[in-house]
């Protein structure tokens, strides 16, 4: 998962109606954090007001950094979903044996696919 998407998805979870602002390099620090700007409003032309200084104050480093953490653990523990999905065989050859009524070319399928989840198990 990209980190900038990352942190969209944190800020996102945590406070969704938050408006902010980075234009920093990521991966996001507590340093990176603290330079954040955020929106409090809009002037009268219609430009956001931005400040440095944290409007939320439940949006801690510590609680950003702790939903981080959990997302690029979740993410991890689908990596073996992902291996699959770039290996498994195309659909459409399934679909085109059930089509023909072609009954190898739908135990190759089945067979492909599940030496694709043979090769990436759950880890479980």
């Amino acid at each position: 998962m990209k980190e900038e998407h990352k942190f969209a998805n944190t800020m996102s979870n945590l406070k969704p109606e938050a408006e902010w602002h980075f234009s920093g390099d990521y991966p996001m620090t507590e340093e990176k954090y603290a330079t954040m700007e955020w929106a409090t409003g809009v002037n009268e032309n219609e430009t956001a007001i931005l400040t440095t200084v944290n409007p939320h104050s439940e949006l801690t480093w510590a609680k950003v950094n702790a939903e981080l953490t959990r997302l690029q653990t979740e993410y991890d523990a689908q990596e073996y979903a992902r291996k699959r999905q770039a290996e498994y065989p195309d659909i459409y050859d399934y679909i085109d044996g059930i089509v023909k009524s072609d009954q190898a070319q739908i135990d190759k399928y089945i067979a492909d696919c599940q030496a694709v989840k043979d090769k990436y198990s759950k880890g479980i």
